[in-house]
């Protein structure tokens, strides 16, 4: 049974990892990526990673599943960065 707290975390985790399509995308399409800042990206990626790890080290798949995304997604926008300074 899938508990509520799961849910919760199931429709949060679609949300914020949602929201980084429409930028992921966009770099893709354009390799426009000036207005972008390498910093946050690479911080942001790396605490994504870490995420991740929680989520495997407390094996909570909404935490795995959407950070595993997001990983991928930020990832890519930080190669195109780093590609394209």
């Amino acid at each position: 049974m899938i508990l509520l707290s799961d849910l919760i975390g199931y429709a949060a985790a679609t949300l914020t990892t949602l929201a980084f399509i429409p930028q992921t995308l966009h770099s893709w399409r354009s390799r426009d990526l000036s207005g972008v800042s390498l910093g946050m990206y690479s911080l942001f990626t790396a605490g994504v990673a870490l995420w991740l790890l929680y989520g495997v080290i407390l094996e909570s798949w909404p935490i795995i599943i959407a950070n595993a995304i997001t990983l991928a997604l930020a990832g890519s926008v930080l190669f195109l960065k780093l590609r394209h300074k």
